[in-house]
């Protein structure tokens, strides 16, 4: 991956040939592994600045989730359900219900007020943060 690449690729570490290499059409800043499917997330820049969700290990491409209007940074998934939280150039968090399950639960929540509850307040009136449920 990375800025002019825009590729994903599988590595063989034990021998170290290369097993697979996705075209993704721009760059790609992060992937991320479900915990509890079978497919990987990747974050972009570039034109779309969106997050692919991809079959693994087909690698045939699920569905673009948009929203950001830079490049997304980075991703993480909650440990107990298939919501992951986006950060992006353009200073936002978003929350995306990605990995199949059917609604954010009211502990992803409390997690990100715990997050939250760490920062001193005058940090809590810059950050923004959308919710995307997709069913």
């Amino acid at each position: 991956g990375g800025e002019g690449d825009g590729t994903i690729k599988f590595w063989n570490s034990n021998t170290g040939s290369l097993q697979n290499s996705i075209n993704t059409g721009s760059q790609v800043c992060s992937l991320l592994w479900s915990k509890h499917q079978k497919e990987i997330c990747s974050s972009h820049g570039g034109s779309e600045n969106q997050l692919s969700l991809w079959q693994y290990p087909t690698m045939s491409k699920i569905q673009d989730f948009k929203g950001h209007q830079a490049r997304v940074l980075n991703m993480e998934q909650s440990p107990e359900s298939g919501c992951v939280v986006s950060t992006s150039a353009d200073e936002t968090l978003q929350l995306w219900d990605m990995f199949g399950s059917s609604a954010v639960k009211e502990t992803d929540m409390l997690g990100m007020n715990k997050f939250m509850m760490g920062m001193p307040e005058s940090e809590h009136k810059t950050m923004r943060f959308t919710c995307f449920l997709l069913v």
